[in-house]
Formats: structure tokens, sequence, C-alpha cells
């Protein structure tokens, strides 16, 4: 991408609508743009960082099973009102609209209702299962307290991916087994290190569910980490009771403010039953569908590394997830030499397999310099008449390493990780 036909700019001022660090970079880089409070466009640079997380969170979903659907945000109020869920009174968050004849529709906050009456149409013998059945899908919640950016939106884009098992033993497997995927997920977007498993309330499901905290400031929920142990605990159940179940001692926790970029929950029975989703077992016995449930918000672990990678110039973005891997710097020289040759590194690059960002634009050094890193690509490259007087183009990682002047043709071969 030529940065001169890239269809966003950058802004020096942040928005003075927006608290989050997370909105105040994104925009200021376009990556996004604010409708609304709580409601965001993707622009070009923000989209390819959230498919790259879509196609991390996609791939470890498929290794572990997973197929994936898309189910409508519309839903009817039956299916809800059999699970208890479609009052006000009972989930606050709805958004609701009607048709022209009065029915009243929802837009989804949540998919367990219609996923599970999907697959009753689906299941009738215990050889139809196990299944786990996934979507990235649009979600709508009426939020009282969308003022943190891209982390509390009231609409957003959530993965949520539901198992269905004959049994107890086979949830508890499988729970196991994407808790795992998890980890794996959030160690390649480049939050690893600062996502712990953290034990939470499993509500009228389970004991427990378990949700996966990120440590930072910006954080809405608090959570108490065992760093020997390495467990944590959501403030919500740090009850005496629940650290003796765990063999814990609060005064050897430390307090730490996180921010939640996914849960995992068993559901059990609770909405095959109400919902009509049975198999017939080896004997013969009609038997409720034992569920389990696990999401991650995309955006949301976008907006995370935002807030917790980001430095005093601007964004930081792992490799794995950067919208792309080279931000190549043309400095203007009166000859054309300068021009002429990136055209030719950026061609040969691209033509390698580097995703490279031209900054072809007739601008100062100062100001394609300050915009190199408020977008946050791993490596600049800059092109100058003095690197060239050199036969060489000067490297520089956005974090971390010092400048270093190098054979441009031996840059793919520099960033092979990377491209």
């Amino acid at each position: 991408m030529r940065q001169s036909q890239l269809f966003t700019h950058t802004r020096r001022e942040a928005p003075k609508d927006e608290a989050a660090k997370n909105a105040k970079l994104l925009i200021r880089a376009g990556f996004i743009h604010k409708e609304m409070a709580g409601v965001y466009d993707f622009l070009p640079l923000g989209l390819r960082t959230l498919n790259k997380i879509i196609q991390i969170i996609r791939e470890e979903m498929d290794a572990i099973g997973g197929q994936e659907v898309l189910l409508s945000a519309l839903q009817e109020p039956g299916k809800w009102q059999a699970s208890g869920r479609w009052s006000d009174e009972a989930m606050a968050i709805w958004f609701k609209t009607r048709l022209d004849r009065e029915s009243e529709l929802g837009l989804a906050n949540t998919h367990e209702e219609p996923m599970t009456a999907m697959l009753a149409a689906q299941v009738q013998s215990y050889q139809d299962l196990p299944r786990a059945v996934y979507q990235f899908q649009t979600k709508f919640r009426n939020e009282p307290r969308a003022k943190s950016g891209l982390l509390r939106t009231r609409e957003f884009l959530m993965k949520d991916l539901y198992s269905f098992g004959r049994s107890q033993t086979e949830l508890d497997e499988f729970y196991e087994t994407v808790s795992a995927a998890y980890t794996r997920i959030f160690k390649r977007v480049g939050l690893g290190e600062r996502t712990h498993l953290t034990f939470a309330s499993g509500g009228v499901f389970s004991k427990y569910s378990h949700e996966f905290q990120t440590l930072c400031e910006a954080g809405e929920d608090t959570i108490y980490l065992s760093a020997e142990r390495g467990l944590a605990i959501n403030l919500e159940v740090c009850t005496p009771e629940v650290l003796a179940d765990l063999a814990l001692v609060k005064d050897e926790l430390v307090p730490h403010k996180a921010i939640e970029v996914g849960n995992i929950f068993k559901l059990g029975t609770r909405f095959s039953e109400a919902l009509g989703l049975c198999f017939r077992d080896e004997r013969g016995e009609t038997r409720p569908v034992v569920m389990g449930s696990y999401g991650i918000g995309p955006a949301r672990v976008m907006a995370t590394i935002a807030e917790i990678l980001a430095d005093e110039n601007g964004l930081v973005w792992p490799a794995s997830v950067a919208p792309f891997a080279v931000q190549l710097v043309s400095l203007f020289d009166a000859a054309g030499r300068v021009a002429a040759a990136s055209e030719r590194f950026y061609r040969e690059w691209s033509a390698a397999g580097a995703s490279v960002l031209w900054d072809d634009r007739p601008a100062a050094a100062g100001e394609k310099f300050a915009d190199a890193d408020l977008l946050g690509l791993p490596f600049r490259v800059v092109v100058s008449e003095k690197t060239l007087s050199q036969d060489k183009v000067e490297l520089r990682p956005r974090r971390g390493g010092a400048a270093e002047l190098i054979d441009p043709n031996g840059l793919i071969a520099r960033l092979a990780d990377y491209v």
C-alpha cells in the first residue's frame, strides 16, 4: 500500500470526546472512526489488524475441531422466552425493535439460544456428538457505560464457540482443550505474558467459570494473582470459601487491574433442556446434550494490545497482528533518485512476500517519522540520499534495538520471521 493512496489520515491531536488510551491512539492513527458513543467503524489499517486477530483465533478453533458458521443477529422472542432471557428484567442489555405488524424482534447480545435450537435440528443420536460450532458475529448490547473505546462497546464482534457433548466428562475434557487453545491465542497476539487464567463466578451454570484476564491499569476488573501458583481469582469470587477451595491464602495474593479478553463457561444442560436439545444414548434413552460456551472479542483484544504495548510516541503492534510488517519511508530528494530506488524496493519486497506500507508522500522527514511511530508497524526502513550513497537502507525496529544500515537486497532474509 502506498501511503499517499491510503483511505485514512493521521491526526496530530487526540479526540476530545475520548478518555480511553486505545480509542485516542486508534483514532489518531486512522485505524478506527467513531460513529457515536460505543460504536466504531474499522478503517483499512484497523480492519487489517482486526482480521489478523480473527485469523489467529480461527486457526486455533479449527485446530481443536471447531466448525465455523454464521448466525443471524435478528432474534425472534420464542427461543429466548423458553430460556427465560427475553424480558428486560432478565437481561437489561437488549436492543429490541418491531416489525410492521408489531411483532417484536431482538438484536442478539449472545447466541446460546439460537445455537442450541439450530443443533436440535441436527442431533438425534449419540453418534451425532460431540460437536463444536463457532462463529464471528456482530453482537449488540445496550451498555450503560460505553466509555472505554473498543473495550466496551454497544456493537461489537464476538467469536463465540459452543460445544455439545454426551456427558459431563466430555464437556470437562473439551473445556480444558479450549483453555489451552486460548492460551495459545493470547501468546500469538502478543499478550501471553500478561494474560492469566482467572477463576470467576459460574453463575447459574457451574461452580466456576474462567476468564482470561490481561493485566492492565485501564482494566475494569480487579483480580488477585498468585505468581507462585500461576492462579488468579476475580475479585467477585475472592471469598474465604473459594480461597480454601483453591488452597490459597489471600495475604499471598497481589491485586491487579485487568481487562477480560476471553471467557469460558460450562453451561451443562441449562439451555438444552429449555430448548429440547436431546439425543438417544447407546441404550436408546433420551438425554439432554451437555453444553459449553467460549467467547473472545477480537476488537477488545485489539484495544488491549493498544493499551498495553503503546508508548509515548504511538501504537506498537506485534508482528503477528500489525497491518503491515514494514513501513518504508522515503525522504525527499530533488533529483528523484530516492523515489526511484524506493519504488524498486517496494515492488521487490512486496513480490517477495513482505507486507509493506510505503510512505511516498511529499512530506517533511519529521512528519513521516512521527506518523511511522504513531502507526506502530514492527519495522521502519528509511531510504535517503545518505543511505543510497552507501548502497544501504536504514532498518529500525519500532521497539527495542538500534537503527542499522543494511543491504536492501538482504532485507527479506533479515525479516524472514515477519514476512
